[in-house]
């Protein structure tokens, strides 16, 4: 299978390139003051947030381009901050016009369960508050549904960016040769979205045990013991480290598997 088959050759790329784990790390360093902001005033809290959001929202398309392009120059040889940035720079508008349909599928889901909500709400109402144990069965099996829908959506559009930066796809073109090459390689497809998602669970655990340690949330401030600013401090290093390895290995995981079955797909055209 080639999810299993791309491992080497992706863990290969980063020993040959531990640039590609620096530039993750400064990326996981960017996101620290969002990881960190103090829960003590929410008001502030809130602003560190939007703000932090709002630039990441504005940078990440050209790291998603960059960190492509490095990848997959990191397969055959070595790669350099050059490739980041001219990779960058020239995927740059597809990226984030990219960016904006994918968060307009995530709104369009996220409106239908509204819906469903308010719906199921108004029949809890009517019933006086005592839900029947059928439109429990069939809230359940609706909300199933839509999340299956949403990470089947997710799991058919994910190499849109593979597309654009190396193929040179427009933004129409790539989420489109996305789906197809998930639809021709399905099995695959599957096995390495599941090791992404133990990936990207990994690297959210480990932030939120970083966030909830140095800046617990109510209320459990009081539970959680003042912590030194040196065990402060290597609680940041702990959550960088972690987050560059696992981001880094995605990039080159992504792109070696991405490079796998398309060849496979386009040798059978």
């Amino acid at each position: 299978m080639a999810a299993i088959r791309s491992l080497k050759p992706a863990i290969g790329s980063l020993v040959r390139n531990p640039i590609i784990i620096v530039v993750a790390a400064v990326v996981a360093l960017l996101q620290l003051p969002q990881l960190l902001a103090p829960t003590t005033s929410p008001l502030l809290s809130t602003v560190i947030s939007l703000v932090m959001s709002g630039a990441l929202l504005l940078f990440l398309p050209f790291y998603q381009g960059g960190i492509i392009g490095m990848a997959d120059e990191s397969r055959t040889g070595t790669t350099s901050i050059g490739t980041l940035i001219q990779a960058g720079k020239s995927n740059y508008v597809s990226l984030l016009l990219s960016y904006v349909v994918v968060l307009a599928i995530g709104v369009a889901f996220g409106i239908i369960v509204a819906i469903f909500a308010v719906i199921g709400g108004v029949g809890l109402v009517a019933g006086g508050g005592q839900p029947s144990p059928a439109i429990l069965a069939v809230g359940g099996l609706v909300g199933l549904l839509l999340v299956v829908g949403y990470l089947g959506a997710m799991v058919f559009i994910q190499f849109y960016g593979h597309e654009i930066v190396l193929n040179d796809a427009a933004v129409a073109e790539g989420f489109k040769r996305s789906v197809t090459l998930v639809r021709e390689n399905l099995l695959s497809a599957i096995g390495y979205s599941l090791l992404m998602f133990l990936g990207g669970g990994l690297i959210g655990a480990v932030s939120a045990v970083t966030s909830f340690l140095v800046a617990p949330q109510e209320p459990f401030g009081s539970v959680v013991p003042e912590l030194s600013l040196p065990v402060v401090i290597g609680a940041g290093v702990v959550s960088i480290l972690a987050t560059a390895l696992l981001g880094a290995f995605y990039a080159t995981y992504s792109v070696t598997f991405y490079r796998d079955i398309a060849g496979s797909s386009y040798a059978r055209l």
